[in-house]
């Protein structure tokens, strides 16, 4: 005798248990999942890999290049956008993880300073490594490129021969703290029903069951408030015994609107980059090479090191400091303090953050996406000669990019005005809010100034 499964109840759901649908509840909870694309994923990394290190030395001719940079780069900000951190559950980089632990793994609990610092070491090492890509040539040099897959394949293997679950990706997976981040914003929600879960003692959602695997980001569902650490990796709905598990489509941005304990390091990655958005556009602007001359003269150097590096400090303190400073005002009106303020109110900027990161990103993908085509033709001795790259005209380019900011710079300022009302009342509301609006007013104009720019060919 079977007996029937309780389901959510429909008041709990945003707009549908995704999960009431048979075909991705088969899909989700079946064996194959997620592992039908987890190794496909994996085989293509390997080419790619080969491609990087053994291939033509020239970036507009290697096939490994235009997968990683003009089409995987700007796909990654998409996926999050709709998908949440699907894109972590079927990383080459997660499954060497499960492959290293399931031979040599030792287990060990991932180290105490990783779990109170994981986030500042995350915000240190996306920085650092858009540094370095700007100042070793990483994306224009392929090998450049192997390296650093390499060094992060390096880093996954060791944390995974040594610490349980996937603790590179929770702690230390530079992408890991970007997508964290863009995860909030996204449209897909994994969360446990409170009236279900209230009354379960087995937490199999947390520690795996003979059919299911623990959460490998260390995410308890019963209790989750963010998806900011849930890969959609299905075990959870593979274990649980309950039928708690929801996933619903949500509005972008609303996670945002009312994060329960905000923490400042999460705030400044998003103030980190918006600045990180500009300096790959300035970098990229024709203009580029009139600004380093200026800099050369001011600096009396002409290390590019030196010069990329007072840019890039530049780009990123402005939008930090302009968060500080709007949060210290509105600190006038709300009677919080300035970094009660800066962590609250840094998660508005994520909507922006993305915009402005897909905007950039478009136009790789757009303005040299045929590159892709034309450097997997010459692995078989099809050279194509002279045609373009580009799939749009920068015209059109532009326009679909003054949409993707103008749709950030509506959910940025969305989000602030719902954070003002859930953590104020009355007057103080709109007096807080008012900075805010500003703010995203001044890094929305920023952003135009820079797309408004001709922009220059990676590929």
């Amino acid at each position: 005798m079977t007996t029937s499964l309780p389901t959510p109840p429909p008041s709990m759901l945003n707009g549908g248990n995704l999960l009431n649908n048979k075909w991705i509840d088969r899909f989700l909870r079946s064996r194959w999942y997620p592992g039908i694309i987890q190794w496909p994923t994996l085989l293509i990394f390997m080419v790619i890999m080969f491609e990087l290190i053994l291939g033509p030395e020239s970036a507009h001719d290697n096939f490994g290049t235009a997968l990683t940079w003009v089409l995987w780069w700007p796909l990654i900000p998409i996926i999050f956008l709709f998908l949440g951190r699907f894109w972590c559950a079927i990383c080459p980089f997660a499954k060497i993880n499960d492959l290293v632990q399931n031979f040599v793994g030792n287990n060990r609990p991932a180290p105490r300073f990783l779990k109170k610092y994981g986030i500042w070491i995350i915000d240190a090492l996306f920085i650092f490594i858009t540094w370095s890509d700007h100042v070793f040539g990483v994306v224009e040099n392929p090998l450049g490129s192997g390296v650093l897959m390499l060094t992060l394949t390096t880093g996954v293997i060791v944390s995974g021969a040594f610490y349980e679950r996937r603790t590179f990706c929770r702690y230390v997976c530079f992408l890991g703290g970007l997508s964290g981040n863009y995860a909030r914003n996204g449209m897909l929600s994994l969360r446990g029903t409170p009236e279900i879960c209230a009354t379960c003692t087995i937490a199999a959602c947390y520690k795996g069951t003979d059919q299911s695997m623990p959460c490998p980001l260390f995410e308890f569902p019963k209790t989750m408030t963010s998806s900011a650490n849930c890969v959609l990796c299905a075990e959870c709905i593979k274990g649980c015994p309950n039928n708690s598990i929801q996933l619903t489509v949500r509005p972008p941005t609303k996670e945002l609107w009312f994060i329960r304990k905000p923490k400042l390091e999460e705030a400044f990655l998003s103030a980190v980059i918006m600045g990180i958005v500009f300096v790959q556009n300035v970098t990229m602007l024709e203009i580029w090479e009139s600004m380093l001359k200026w800099l050369e003269n001011v600096t009396g150097t002409t290390s590019y090191a030196v010069t990329f590096s007072i840019t890039f400090a530049t780009a990123i303190i402005i939008p930090v400091a302009l968060l500080g400073l709007t949060s210290w005002i509105a600190s006038k009106f709300n009677k919080a303090t300035l970094v009660e303020n800066f962590a609250r109110f840094g998660y508005a900027i994520i909507a922006l953050d993305m915009a402005g990161h897909i905007a950039h990103n478009l136009f790789h993908l757009l303005a040299e996406g045929k590159s892709i085509l034309y450097t997997g033709m010459a692995l078989f001795g099809m050279e194509v000669h002279g045609a373009s790259p580009a799939i749009l005209s920068m015209q059109e380019i532009q326009w679909l990019q003054f949409g993707l900011i103008a749709l950030g710079f509506l959910g940025s300022l969305y989000t602030a005005y719902r954070i003002s009302q859930s953590n104020h009342s009355g007057e103080k509301v709109w007096g807080t809010f008012a900075p805010f609006a500003v703010l995203m007013v001044v890094l929305t104009i920023m952003n135009v100034v820079l797309f408004t720019l001709p922009m220059a060919m990676r590929m």
